[in-house]
């Protein structure tokens, strides 16, 4: 390693909403911040597969990369309009939800503003040199080959997830079996099928099988939805509900001992699992319009597990699903000849992480310790690790949600800075987590002579 090599004040491995939304924080910024951001892509792109044509944010807009934390960004989603001179087509729009097509180039306008970005850098190692107390990390273009090489005095994961194929469905033809993350590359071989089945009940389930049956009467196929959840049930969408995606929240899931949380987490499936309300709204009014004079060829049953996807070497369709009725107990088989899986996403540890696993501290699950400012807990290391959603177990349901990514890369910013260059918001909604915070906001609790008591 040459002395001479400059070291930076930050590597990004990623560049997603969350690590682009720090990279254009950090352009923002009124200091010299030396940052590069890695992805392996050659260009940005938000989950491509799942653009599908009506389909929008579940956020508002306001949730950009930048706006939550700084208005007056030009990195906001109302400039991004203003300079493609959209803004008064969005005015007339009268919506918060927008396209999420456009979130989509909205984000790729910033990636390609801003110098910081280097796409065909896929990370293949992160090593830490203890002499120098930087973090090396090593990367090639997968297209070309050539290799490079970064050094850091700090890191910040915005890896992502990745779309999880149960591992009794890995084996089968991907053209037919696939992820809803590779939906629009095959729904040309999806509407030419005479019996889909759609697996999950989740948002992207949702809106592949939307897709799939506002296109119905034009290919004549069957189609089937199937999941083991409960029902095809909405998301939480309530004002008060939604409060639960705040700093506040954040702070108090935080404050909880890791067992409490681990408890909590599951009991909150439907704050950011489910189908969003519209969505679930527009299934049911053209399941109706299909139905006028005629029975629609669709079925949806939920409690089903399907446990199995087998090649059918007879009969009318190219696959028999092993299924389970799971509260009737009743295994049956059913027919398809195209499979579209809704069955989430994983985060498995990146191997380009290897080398730092020794020094990695992890709780009794295994999962990575992360403090309150989103460090990953590290054993002698004077460099820092930051992570982007990779912190539910920790920080609670808002983890993934693009409106508090502004909020955790200000709480970023400032440990990197060492100053609060955007407002860390404190006081936000209307309701209160933990006790102690209700009597202090509560003048005529405030006044008690009584402890809070503690079991």
């Amino acid at each position: 390693m040459s002395a001479a090599e400059p070291v930076r004040d930050l590597v990004g491995v990623g560049i997603g909403p969350f690590d682009l939304g720090l990279a254009a924080l950090l352009d923002g910024a009124d200091a010299d911040a030396d940052a590069v951001f890695l992805d392996r892509k050659p260009e940005f792109r938000w989950h491509g597969g799942m653009l599908i044509e009506g389909t929008t944010l579940e956020v508002p807009f306001l949730a950009d990369l930048v706006t939550l934390a700084d208005p007056t960004s030009p990195h906001s989603y109302l400039n991004y309009l203003r300079e493609r001179d959209r803004l008064y087509e969005f005015y007339f729009y009268e919506t918060f939800q927008i396209p999420r097509r456009e979130y989509d180039a909205y984000m790729r306008w910033v990636a390609e503003r801003l110098d910081s970005c280097r796409f065909s850098r896929e990370v293949t190692a992160v090593e830490y040199d203890d002499d120098r107390e930087v973090f090396e990390v090593r990367a090639r273009n997968p297209e070309t080959g050539e290799r490079h090489r970064y050094l850091a005095r700090d890191l910040v994961l915005g890896v992502g997830s990745v779309p999880y194929v149960p591992e009794a469905f890995r084996d089968l033809p991907d053209a037919d079996v696939f992820h809803t993350a590779s939906y629009l590359d095959r729904r040309e071989r999806c509407l030419d099928a005479d019996a889909i089945t759609v697996v999950g009940s989740g948002q992207s389930a949702a809106e592949v099988f939307l897709d799939l049956l506002e296109r119905q009467p034009e290919r004549d196929y069957r189609l089937d939805w199937l999941t083991r959840s409960d029902g095809f049930f909405p998301m939480e969408y309530s004002k008060l509900g939604l409060q639960h995606f705040t700093p506040e929240y954040v702070r108090y899931f935080n404050s909880l001992p890791q067992e409490t949380r681990d408890e909590v987490l599951p009991e909150q499936d439907l704050l950011y699992k489910g189908i969003d309300p519209e969505t679930n709204d527009r299934i049911y009014e053209t399941l109706y319009e299909h139905s006028i004079e005629r029975d629609p060829d669709v079925g949806l049953l939920a409690m089903t597990e399907v446990r199995g996807i087998e090649p059918s070497a007879d009969g009318p369709h190219r696959y028999r699903l092993a299924c389970e009725q799971r509260q009737e107990g009743t295994r049956f088989e059913h027919g398809a000849d195209a499979v579209v899986l809704g069955t989430g996403y994983h985060r498995p540890t990146p191997e380009f992480l290897a080398p730092l696993e020794p020094r990695i501290r992890r709780d009794e699950r295994g999962r990575p310790r992360i403090t309150e400012d989103y460090r990953v807990e590290l054993d002698g290391a004077a460099g820092r690790v930051f992570v982007q959603n990779a912190e539910l177990h920790t920080h609670g349901v808002g983890a993934p949600d693009l409106g508090l990514g502004t909020y955790r890369n200000s709480v970023i910013v400032e440990q990197l800075l060492g100053e609060a260059v955007y407002p860390v918001d404190r006081d936000t909604v209307f309701q209160d987590f933990g006790v102690e915070q209700f009597l202090s906001d509560s003048p005529a609790q405030g006044r008690t002579d009584h402890p809070i008591q503690e079991d």
